[in-house]
């Protein structure tokens, strides 16, 4: 039997995103211009057993209700359920990212060395960039062991405005 993954887009200040949610929990949140968009929905469609389809659910109007929050400098965490489809490392490092605090930046290295294995950034790095829930999942927060930004699916300049907007005093 095949599930059903309910998509929406959504309009954020730093581009296009779309959602995804299957059996109450939200399993997507990526850029829609993602250059991996392909790889990342036939993942999802593989490993959850389903297919898009354009709809409306409870927690896709919680997603965007928090995303507007979150946007409008109001909200700093998410809790929205989380639905993650991946290897279980994959599944280790998107958990790790949800440790991360808002309005702080970890490197890859700290990132690896915190999962317990110092010489896996480019492992940790790859799996962080196959992340399928952005901005809930902030995957922004890590940045080069120099301090520089680096990769990010919504493109560098929607990574600066989600840290800009982190670290901004302007909240509640």
């Amino acid at each position: 039997m095949e599930n059903i993954i309910y998509i929406q887009n959504y309009q954020s200040p730093c581009g296009e995103l779309i959602l995804g949610s299957l059996d109450g929990k939200l399993c997507l949140c990526d850029w829609i211009n993602e250059e991996r968009r392909t790889l990342i929905d036939r993942r999802l469609q593989k490993l959850l057993h389903a297919r898009y389809e354009a709809g409306e659910s409870e927690v896709l109007a919680q997603t965007v209700s928090q995303l507007d929050e979150y946007f409008a400098g109001k909200r700093t965490e998410f809790d929205i359920p989380l639905l993650f489809a991946g290897t279980d490392f994959q599944k280790a490092v998107w958990n790790a990212l949800l440790n991360i605090p808002y309005g702080k930046t970890v490197s890859y290295a700290a990132l690896s060395q915190d999962l317990g294995n110092r010489k896996a950034i480019r492992a940790v790095a790859a799996a962080n960039g196959a992340n399928s829930i952005s901005i809930l999942v902030p995957c922004h927060r890590v940045i080069g062991s120099n301090q520089k930004l680096v990769g990010y699916a919504g493109g560098l300049s929607a990574k600066q405005q989600l840290l800009d907007l982190e670290s901004s005093d302007k909240l509640f």
